[in-house]
């Protein structure tokens, strides 16, 4: 980074991460460990190998987790208490940010003035106490909001609980006064200048990555045998938290309508379900074996607990599409890791996924969470030897467009402008003092 402005160091050299309700030491697919957190942990390290320390502040939720915890050199886990030593609920966590906040400012005071020279706020939790912090040290705010509940709200999947007034508060109340505010994509951008009324120069759309390395194409036949599959299996695969928004059932009831119109299918299709159950999924952790065997297709659908990221390659590696049904993503970084591994994406046509993927390119997207429409597309792909080859040769120069690495450069810049910023925007209240 260069010097700016007398002397002042345009770069941060140590972030303060805040994500209050979930950790980058999680295993994505369960509970509130998702996308969010894949992104704190890459981006991270990638600004640790520049040299930037990082220190990540998430709320402990054992009484054996220590204080301290590295992730990997120069990234540092702190397990802040508060509340019980236990998960709580997204509704529940409000009460707390009190004792967080508390925390938070106790262990910056062990430090000299300025030990931090940005904070980095991850969901709306995060952003209310990024919003204190900001202005006790004194540094800049950028804040990633990951998902917005007024968009949530209009795009609820039958039955799911809406986002409370509270939240939508609280995210009007971080957006008014973060310095500058990172969306995925430029349609979430759009979405925070006219549903919240963001300033346009603050609001910087920055697509998240994938892990290049790790999710790389491999051997289906090898893929399959790993996972105890017939070689001559139809896979179509879900991974993700198993709640309403992800809609792992569209999934099902779509695999249901292709046995309907195809019976002979019935020896050879497998549906693969990974992950665990999360949010309002929590009220019912069984429905969606339930709602297996009530649709007749119990025999064909299995059940794999969340997978670290070796494993996960390999069950994209062994699937011929992987569905991603949401009806709302902001991004969506398991279509990103599936083209990857060069397996095509079916994905609902929401959010950031006709970003992440490309309709036609590397993947189908789907208008509606209608089953016959969802069969349609599934069908396209998975049943067409030939279709699907077109697309999976498309699927990982696509993905990698996508890196961590760039998306890292693109949030250096983000935060060298708002150091920039705020410092002058300092200055310039002082020379008005004077």
């Amino acid at each position: 980074m260069t010097s700016s402005l007398n002397g002042f160091r345009a770069g941060p050299r140590r972030i303060a991460v805040l994500s209050v309700h979930t950790s980058p030491l999680e295993q994505p697919g369960t509970g509130d460990a998702g996308g969010m957190n894949v992104y704190i942990s890459q981006t991270a390290q990638e600004m640790a190998r520049r040299g930037v320390e990082v220190e990540v502040f998430t709320r402990a939720t054992s009484s054996e987790q220590p204080p301290l915890a590295e992730l990997s050199p120069g990234v540092t886990v702190r397990h802040v208490q508060a509340g019980p030593f236990e998960p709580l609920a997204r509704d529940e966590l409000p009460a707390q940010l009190c004792a967080f906040t508390s925390g938070v400012l106790r262990a910056e005071a062990f430090h000299e003035p300025g030990y931090y020279d940005l904070i980095h706020s991850h969901y709306w939790l995060s952003g209310q106490v990024g919003w204190l912090a900001r202005d006790r040290w004194g540094v800049p705010l950028v804040h990633t909001a990951h998902t917005l509940a007024k968009v949530k709200n209009s795009l609820l999947a039958a039955g799911d609980k809406p986002e409370p007034r509270t939240r939508v508060m609280g995210e009007e109340q971080v957006v008014a006064e973060a310095d500058c505010l990172v969306a995925n994509t430029q349609v979430e951008a759009r979405q925070l200048v006219e549903l919240y009324g963001a300033a346009p120069d603050a609001v910087h759309a920055v697509p998240p990555g994938v892990d290049l390395e790790r999710f790389t194409p491999g051997s289906q036949p090898e893929a399959r045998r790993a996972l105890g599959l017939p070689e001559d299996a139809v896979v179509l695969a879900f991974a993700g938290r198993i709640q309403p928004l992800k809609a792992p059932d569209v999934l099902l009831h779509a695999a249901a309508e292709l046995l309907r119109r195809q019976p002979e299918l019935a020896r050879r299709l497998v549906v693969l379900i990974v992950g665990g159950p999360s949010g309002t999924g929590l009220e019912q952790p069984q429905a969606l074996r339930e709602l297996a065997a009530t649709l007749g297709i119990a025999g064909q659908v299995r059940f794999l607990p969340p997978q670290p990221g070796a494993k996960l390659r390999t069950v994209f590696c062994a699937a011929d599409v992987v569905a991603v049904p949401s009806y709302n993503e902001s991004f969506g970084l398991v279509a990103l890791e599936a083209q990857a591994c060069g397996t095509p994406v079916v994905a609902a046509e929401v959010g950031g996924l006709p970003v992440a993927v490309p309709h036609g390119v590397s993947g189908l997207l789907v208008p509606s969470h209608r089953a016959a429409d969802w069969a349609d597309a599934l069908a396209a792909v998975a049943l067409r030897p030939d279709r699907r080859a077109e697309l999976a040769a498309n699927a990982v120069p696509h993905a990698q467009r996508f890196s961590w690495r760039r998306t890292t450069d693109s949030l250096t810049g983000i935060y060298a402008q708002a150091s920039l910023a705020f410092r002058r925007a300092l200055e310039n209240r002082a020379e008005v003092a004077v």
